[in-house]
């Protein structure tokens, strides 16, 4: 019986290609990839490292060797911690009492987002020099597809990304870690493997070997909430699930389970969407006079929730991000955005978020303007998944949706809220 292809391997640092050995014959580097279906996907996930840490040491080579939390004052949270810091039990959104109290001698630095804002457009100008098709899904990660880039370098997507990640730690002096896979879930669980400045790989044939063992937790979207419930009933692990039909998930968990059977086996039918499509989706009306009172911009806010909402749906997208406009009497252009955990096309949640953010906007000032906005956008087949804890709002979703069945039958005006008919 003839044995197996030894895997493909290169070097990560000069590129070389290697036959053997643990280390690259070019330049003896150990880091070296190795994997059977090292050249053949293309679906990629980016992670800066601890990025808002990563800029401030880059910029004051004396923290290098520091804890360091960037947040805010005592009262406040932790937006990143460094490695160092993390080896202390630091973590994203803590409470900074908690931060110091774990790691007493951190440097603390209030956030600087004017500056990581630059830093992240110079990071993305690399990844276009990569690939066309880039995803970001936050100030410091994106999904790549690579499909078709090998004609384009001359090289695999894997090696195309070894130098991407060689060149952001070169130029801009940061580091990035990488997921490679078949699809964009495998990918984001690669990237979390191995960090800092990981390269982790999860081919197809491995898909479900690799899955089996791993905790609930790793599926996106499963939370602590909903992983409380799954330890329950006895799931915790993703082979758990493996064991279940797709009936038994749905009839325990409802529409989630469908999606907790497709992501336990590996099955993720999501595009990388381009960046330079479509960009947000956004409505707007202009009073015929200034309105102050909160009631009255309520009652139109409303309004442009719901021909957002319906223009989601029509074009079978969603988005996370949902942003509320107003004009001001001398045409000043006021904007709050918040990001949701989840993408979202419901009027209902547009409208919550939204009205959240007006609240804090309607305090005297005459309006002359009010819209909403939805933008990180992307397909609609993850959004509005339904929160076993928050039952109100779930079934105000599935109130919406059996709105929408209606409407599409008898027309837009067949049903309006009551809110709707704020003057």
């Amino acid at each position: 019986m003839a044995a197996e292809p030894k895997p493909e391997a290169f070097c990560r640092d000069c590129l070389a290609p290697v036959a053997a050995g643990p280390h690259c014959a070019a330049c003896g580097s150990p880091r070296l990839l190795r994997h059977p279906e090292l050249h053949r996907l293309a679906i990629a996930h980016l992670d800066c490292d601890a990025f808002y840490a990563a800029v401030e040491k880059r910029d004051d080579p004396s923290l290098n060797d520091k804890p360091v939390i960037i947040g805010g004052g005592r009262r406040g949270v932790v937006s990143t911690a460094c490695y160092i810091a993390r080896i202390h039990g630091v973590h994203s959104a803590q409470p900074m009492f908690k931060a110091l109290k774990a790691c007493p001698d951190a440097v603390v630095i209030k956030p600087n987002m004017k500056k990581y804002g630059a830093v992240s457009r110079q990071v993305r100008s690399l990844m276009d020099d990569v690939t066309p098709v880039v995803q970001p899904i936050s100030i410091d990660e994106a999904f790549l597809d690579l499909t078709g880039t090998e004609r384009l370098h001359g090289r695999s997507a894997a090696v195309s990304l070894a130098a991407l990640a060689r060149r952001i730690e070169r130029e801009l002096g940061i580091t990035a870690s990488i997921g490679l896979s078949h699809n964009k879930f495998l990918a984001k669980v690669a990237s979390d493997l191995d960090k800092p400045r990981g390269f982790s790989i999860i081919g197809r044939a491995e898909t479900l070997e690799f899955l089996r063992e791993q905790p609930v937790g790793i599926i996106w979207g499963v939370g602590r909430a909903l992983r409380r419930k799954l330890e329950k009933d006895g799931i915790r692990t993703v082979g758990h699930l493996q064991e279940l039909d797709e009936t038994t998930l749905m009839k325990r968990y409802g529409a989630i389970g469908q999606r907790l059977h497709r992501l336990a086996r590996g099955q993720d039918s999501r595009s990388v969407a381009d960046r330079h499509k479509r960009k947000s989706v956004s409505s707007e009306t202009t009073f015929a006079h200034d309105l102050i009172a909160y009631a009255e911009l309520e009652g139109r806010l409303w309004r442009q929730c719901e021909r957002v909402s319906a223009a989601l749906k029509s074009k079978g997208i969603a988005g996370r991000t949902v942003t509320l406009k107003l004009k001001t009497g001398n045409h000043r252009i006021v904007t709050r955005s918040r990001t949701l955990d989840q993408p979202t096309q419901l009027a209902n949640v547009i409208f919550e978020e939204t009205r959240s953010l007006l609240k804090n906007q309607a305090t005297g000032t005459p309006y002359r303007l009010i819209g909403a906005g939805v933008s990180d956008l992307s397909g609609a087949e993850d959004a509005d998944q339904p929160d076993l804890i928050a039952e109100k709002r779930a079934r105000l979703n599935e109130a919406e949706r059996a709105m929408d069945r209606v409407r599409d039958k008898f027309g837009r005006d067949a049903l309006i809220k009551g809110r709707a008919m704020r003057r």
